[in-house]
């Protein structure tokens, strides 16, 4: 996972610091002792940082197996931006972005780039990508800067226009994401509406104002989903076109687009991970047509 730069003090040196402050004998000019307020400050919202974003949700083991390639589907991990490929031992590192295609390239007629949720690993929307590239979807799947979209909303930048080049017979394409990742992707398509066909919105609102683009836009959600906050999709639904699609799982939950296990605050799912997975994947495919 990428780790943000910090800057590092030992307990020590804070200490010096406060006890300067507090002396009386102290001939510390204003400038530096502001500079010193500074650097603490920088130091605390620095290691709070570190500590936020380091505790994520992490990919299970369905999750990794669903990285491989099989008699279906292509897998490919590459280096973001260049087409350079690697290993799933590379996805410890950083960077990388995952592509999940069928492996008769003709038969690749749509296009999804997904942005993942907010401190969800990835790697954990395998399965769903997998899924959707066994229906002629071509899935690509982007890493995030601390597992957070909000910080990299223009990672799908220059994807189309490569992909373009790698999948001629793609006709249609869509952005994507879940809980935060899919706001973000909202926000990209408002910018980018004539470079799409869609947008699928996996537990997740759009706060920017897509009502009259002609986007197809698809959300879906589980009815026992326990993240979501319901008076903000409800009231950001007027944002979307008036002929968008909504799916409700019966019994499906926030977490279960993904395979990291149940999310802190998510209801209880009545529905297994497999069965969401696939009745998500049976929603989408019958109204892309």
């Amino acid at each position: 996972m990428r780790q943000f730069p910090i800057i590092l003090f030992s307990e020590s040196l804070l200490e010096e610091a406060a006890l300067m402050f507090k002396t009386k004998k102290s001939r510390i000019p204003a400038v530096y002792r502001i500079l010193l307020v500074a650097i603490a400050v920088m130091a605390i919202g620095g290691i709070a940082v570190n500590c936020y974003v380091g505790n994520y949700y992490r990919a299970d083991s369905i999750a990794e197996a669903a990285i491989d390639s099989d008699r279906e589907v292509s897998v490919t991990i590459e280096k973001k931006d260049k087409r350079i490929q690697a290993t799933q031992y590379d996805l410890k590192l950083k960077n990388y972005t995952i592509t999940f295609a069928p492996q008769d390239k003709e038969k690749a007629t749509k296009a999804l780039i997904f942005y993942p949720g907010g401190r969800v690993q990835y790697t954990a929307y395998a399965p769903l990508m997998h899924e959707l590239a066994k229906n002629n979807f071509v899935c690509i799947l982007v890493h995030m800067p601390g597992n957070l979209a909000v910080l990299d909303q223009n990672a799908a930048d220059g994807i189309i226009e490569k992909y373009k080049e790698i999948y001629p017979s793609i006709q249609e394409w869509y952005m994507g994401g879940h809980s935060l990742g899919g706001a973000m992707a909202a926000e990209y398509v408002s910018k980018h509406v004539d470079e799409f066909d869609g947008l699928y919105l996996f537990a997740a609102y759009s706060t920017a104002d897509l009502s009259d683009s002609d986007l197809r836009v698809f959300s879906v959600y589980g009815s026992e989903d326990g993240v979501l906050d319901m008076d903000k999709y409800r009231k950001y639904r007027s944002n979307l076109p008036e002929d968008s699609y909504e799916y409700v799982i019966v019994g499906g939950c926030h977490s279960y687009f993904g395979s990291y296990g149940l999310q802190k605050g998510d209801g209880t799912p009545d529905v297994a991970f497999e069965e969401q997975i696939e009745m998500t994947v049976d929603f989408i495919t019958y109204n892309s047509k």
